[in-house]
């Protein structure tokens, strides 16, 4: 289907050629004055990759804290019990539960961002919930499952998050919001751009960085030379 955009997003779109590829750098300080939307916009980074999403031995999927954080305020819940829980809890966790919370969340809780678990509880959260938590099931690759919650709750809230290769071959994920320094913008891109290069399946032929674009919740996408981010990262 084709998409319709409004007076702003056109005239924005026609300051520059969309189809040049832009430094890392050029094309952070492009996405920051076209986010001139009357919220704070959030940046985004797109990257398709080289690689088949249909085969499990070049799945992409990992995770990475970035250096200056998210900007945005993650609600995180926690199922765990006894000293687990309470170290949740003082960590940060909205909500620490066990069994209670999985059936808090079975009867259609759904105010939270991240849920996270302790090995010991995986198995009644798989069995109860596997189907309601969906995507935001904990999991190990994800950093999400960890016998030390409270670490792993402390690092999603400075700014963690994960990254994971959609069906079209494409990782979509935050790289921060437009009122964020370029500098900052530009050191949580590059962080990225290196955790994904170093997650680069082995079974991966030919190019793998495809296209790498960066874009704010109202702003079109700009381009940036994938040749030039492989050459720094």
């Amino acid at each position: 289907m084709p998409q319709h955009h409004g007076k702003r997003f056109k005239k924005i779109a026609s300051e520059y050629d969309p189809k040049t590829l832009f430094s890392t750098g050029e094309a952070i300080e492009l996405v920051k004055k076209n986010a001139n939307a009357k919220f704070n916009e959030t940046i985004e980074a797109h990257i398709r990759l080289g690689v088949d999403p249909k085969k499990s031995d070049q799945n992409v999927r990992g995770t990475v804290l970035l250096p200056h954080g998210t900007g945005r305020t993650v609600r995180v819940i926690a199922f765990a019990k006894g000293d687990n829980a309470k170290a949740a809890a003082e960590a940060g966790a909205d909500l620490v539960g066990d069994a209670d919370l999985i059936d808090k969340v079975k009867a259609g809780f759904t105010d939270f961002d991240v849920a996270v678990a302790t090995p010991d509880m995986m198995a009644a959260v798989g069995k109860e919930l596997g189907r309601v938590l969906a995507q935001k099931m904990p999991n190990p690759k994800a950093g999400t499952v960890s016998p030390n919650i409270a670490n792993a709750i402390r690092d999603i809230k400075a700014g963690k998050v994960e990254f994971r290769l959609d069906k079209t071959g494409i990782i979509h994920t935050i790289v921060g919001k437009a009122n964020f320094e370029a500098s900052q913008l530009l050191e949580n891109v590059s962080t990225l751009l290196d955790a994904i290069v170093r997650a680069k399946p082995s079974a991966a032929k030919g190019t793998y960085l495809r296209s790498v674009t960066l874009t704010s919740t109202m702003g079109p996408g700009v381009k940036v030379d994938p040749n030039r981010v492989k050459a720094t990262a």
